[in-house]
């Protein structure tokens, strides 16, 4: 259910284009201990952390890498921050000409050790989260969807709640892109997941399930109160019409199936109890929801 906001590839440019500026850091840093020649405010300031390449590269884009992993995100400025105090302390040593500690050296070669090995698993988990995502709409995909359909049962279970599948379908789809063609087709799925995002609530993750088909995980106290989510989705869709390239509007409509996950049910049963709640809604009008069962 993480949500990540940049584009992968021109965000993990950017992180070896930090980690590298920071590789040039310690070859100044060098310089300054073999030839005595001040390496800089982003060395010698007490803030220097901070005022670094990597640094404040890093600050920028904190969310990020907390929506990914909260506890190494932490752990990358920890060991940044110590890395800078313990270089300088060295440095600050050559320049007055006093000889340096070992365990000054020590802190920053571990530091430094464990921030490039942090650093290499979030490329990993970057890398593992972009093959996660729909590149169409930037959605996620289903892969991560059973580990999430779990732990959001547990959680609605504690919280005395009900989880429901939601499926959602776009009316009458393929005369999009039999009119318009298939590049206006992908512009209508974009605006179409650009609505959904904006319409489901934090606690509500969605997904691109395939093709013209999304699917959202909702918890909800009553059945009643699982209508009125359903209908806010079908509402939201309703009201944002699809910008089409000549300027003028295409409407859309959706039809959504709702089935609640009964204790102990497996996702995919789920899944098709709300398609076909979902087909039901096809057959008697489109435009509309139906929850399975009732």
């Amino acid at each position: 259910m993480t949500e990540f906001a940049p584009e992968i590839d021109p965000f993990i440019i950017e992180l070896d284009a930090a980690v590298e500026a920071h590789m040039d850091w310690t070859r100044r840093v060098l310089r300054c201990t073999v030839l005595r020649v001040p390496p800089g405010d982003d060395v010698m300031a007490s803030e220097a952390h901070t005022l670094c390449r990597f640094g404040d590269w890093f600050r920028r884009h904190r969310d990020h890498f907390g929506a990914l992993d909260a506890l190494s995100a932490a752990r990358v400025e920890t060991v940044h921050q110590t890395m800078h105090d313990a270089i300088r302390t060295i440095c600050g040593n050559v320049l007055a000409g006093r000889p340096g500690r070992m365990t000054d050296l020590q802190a920053f070669e571990l530091a430094q050790d464990e921030l490039l090995a942090l650093l290499a698993r979030f490329k990993t988990l970057l890398l593992t989260h972009a093959a996660r995502r729909d590149v169409l709409t930037g959605l996620p995909l289903r892969h991560g969807l059973e580990h999430d359909f779990g732990q959001l049962r547990k959680d609605a279970a504690r919280a005395g709640l009900r989880l429901y599948v939601v499926m959602i379908d776009i009316d009458r789809f393929k005369r999009v892109n039999d009119t318009w063609g298939h590049p206006v087709g992908d512009r209508v799925l974009r605006h179409l997941a650009d609505t959904l995002r904006q319409c489901v609530r934090g606690n509500e993750p969605l997904y691109r399930f395939g093709g013209e088909e999304f699917l959202v995980l909702a918890q909800c106290r009553t059945v009643e109160a699982a209508g009125q989510t359903a209908e806010r989705i079908v509402s939201a869709v309703r009201a944002a019409p699809a910008p089409l390239p000549d300027g003028s509007v295409l409407p859309l409509t959706v039809t959504a199936g709702l089935a609640e996950a009964a204790e102990g049910e497996a996702l995919t049963a789920v899944i098709e109890r709300a398609d076909a709640a979902l087909y039901q809604g096809k057959q008697t009008g489109r435009d509309r929801w139906v929850i399975a069962g009732h």
